[in-house]
């Protein structure tokens, strides 16, 4: 079976910007979209033109840096909003318009006290206009996953027939399970009318800690994009974290998925984008966090020194880590004190290493880590003694 691509369509410097305290400014965006299209990912939403007259100064000047990805402003279902957005697009190679309205029961009766006909009048009328501007139009159907199949899918029909190039279909709440949302999405392939023509796509928020598993799903059964963020940045308890998509089909083969991202820039560039946001990654955040690659348990330490592959499904050059970290605690064993000794420049003796040991547990009770100064410490006063 051929392989698939999946299209990755990063949304870092809008859904993921929106997080309290990560605000960028127009020099800070450009530098991580020059990255991101670096990266390879194949899509960049660069703002929210509208929003602010800040915002649609980042649009316009990522339009005119951005050499190989389509760049992609968000707007709402009105006329304004995509005339600033095409305003904004204006330099971009490849420009996209991203409009869209919500979907769901709650949306239609509380958000906009309007009926289901009437949204899919607006839905239509506004890709419609903005298909006036550009040919690649996404549209979005807010709160997709708790948005009745059987409406979604008229929704989704009427945009079609509109013009609409991708169909944006977020759990915007976080809210689905993985078999629901892949199963909404083979709904849509299997009942909307002229879905041939239009490219279904996963964008997932990460409240239930869902976000990757639901994308994958919605892959599996025929999406054929995945819009994510770096660091899995985004509202609330964020979106679909890029690492992850990217290395999950890098790993599993067997989908017949791939994305044309470059994995081993993934740490460099988690790393930029936590820096210029002073949103830290959690230690033990998956494939970027910097215990992803570590191993202090001594059952792990010896396998992982004897074989890698015991204890990482990933070699840590894929992402662009250096090595595997073998982090000496009172549970590390011999090897790995062994293992350490020797990369610090001590090759040591089965008899040295016995007596070295018992004074390495007297230090590693006493601390959280063992670091390279207390081993080179131990080897002094062991010296001193055995000498």
């Amino acid at each position: 079976m051929n392989s698939e691509k999946i299209e990755i369509f990063d949304t870092t410097l809008r859904d993921g910007e929106q997080v309290p305290g990560c605000k960028l400014n127009t020099e800070q965006k450009l530098i991580i979209a020059e990255k991101l299209d670096e990266l390879g990912v194949d899509i960049i939403e660069a703002g929210f033109p509208i929003s602010s007259p800040g915002d649609f100064e980042s649009v316009s000047e990522i339009s005119k840096l951005v050499r190989n990805a389509k760049v992609c402003g968000l707007t709402r279902a009105n006329k304004k909003d995509i005339d600033a957005a095409a305003e904004a697009l204006r330099y971009a190679k490849r420009p996209r318009i991203h409009t869209g309205i919500g979907t769901s029961d709650s949306h239609i009766k509380y958000k906009f006290n309007s009926t289901r006909e009437n949204i899919i009048e607006r839905a239509a009328e506004a890709v419609r206009y903005a298909k006036s501007y550009v040919e690649d139009v996404e549209f979005y159907a807010e709160d997709a996953g708790r948005t009745d199949n059987e409406y979604l899918a008229r929704v989704c029909e009427a945009v079609i027939k509109a013009g609409a190039t991708v169909l944006n279909i977020p759990d915007t709440t976080g809210y689905c399970l993985p078999e629901e949302y892949g199963q909404k999405i083979k709904y849509l392939r299997e009942n909307v009318k002229g879905i041939e023509k239009a490219v279904l796509s996963c964008h997932c928020h990460n409240d239930l800690g869902l976000a990757t598993a639901n994308s994958i799903s919605g892959a599996i059964n025929g999406a054929r994009q995945i819009e994510c963020t770096i660091n899995g940045l985004g509202e609330r308890a964020g979106n679909t974290a890029l690492e992850e998509v990217v290395m999950i089909l890098k790993q599993h083969k067997d989908l017949n998925l791939y994305t044309d991202v470059n994995s081993r820039m993934l740490n460099e560039m988690s790393a930029m984008v936590s820096d210029l946001m002073g949103m830290s990654v959690q230690p033990n955040k998956a494939i970027v966090g910097a215990n992803a690659f570590a191993h202090s348990s001594g059952i792990h330490q010896d396998g992982v020194i004897k074989n890698r592959e015991t204890y990482e499904i990933i070699d840590p050059a894929e992402v662009g880590v250096n090595e595997s970290s073998i982090i000496l605690t009172a549970r590390s064993g011999r090897s790995a004190l062994a293992y350490r000794f020797k990369h610090i420049g001590f090759d040591v003796t089965k008899n040295e290493l016995d007596y070295l040991y018992q004074e390495f547990l007297k230090i590693a009770d006493l601390k959280k880590e063992v670091g390279n100064d207390d081993l080179a410490l131990i080897m002094d006063v062991c010296s001193r003694k055995i000498g």
